[in-house]
């Protein structure tokens, strides 16, 4: 199942929801003792992993985008007041 196939409601939980979710998969897969339903858990486990990974990686560059944009607003308004 690729991330693409995630139900709406995972795609949609935030970067910490995600991240609590996979905690607590962890610590099923840490208590199981069935091999079978530990490869399947396992298994979503990683794909979560990949969610969270690409969600991290658009949030940084969001977060990177509007650090920049920022930034020159202030330069562009620090130059406007030195002309003045």
């Amino acid at each position: 199942m690729k991330d693409k196939n995630f139900p709406n409601d995972i795609k949609n939980k935030s970067l910490n929801e995600l991240t609590e979710l996979a905690n607590s998969i962890i610590e099923n897969l840490e208590k199981e003792k069935d091999l079978e339903s530990s490869i399947n858990k396992y298994q979503e486990l990683l794909r979560l992993n990949n969610l969270i990974e690409k969600k991290f990686q658009k949030t940084s560059k969001n977060i990177s985008q509007n650090t920049k944009e920022k930034i020159s607003k202030l330069i562009i308004s620090k130059d406007e007041k030195k002309i003045k």
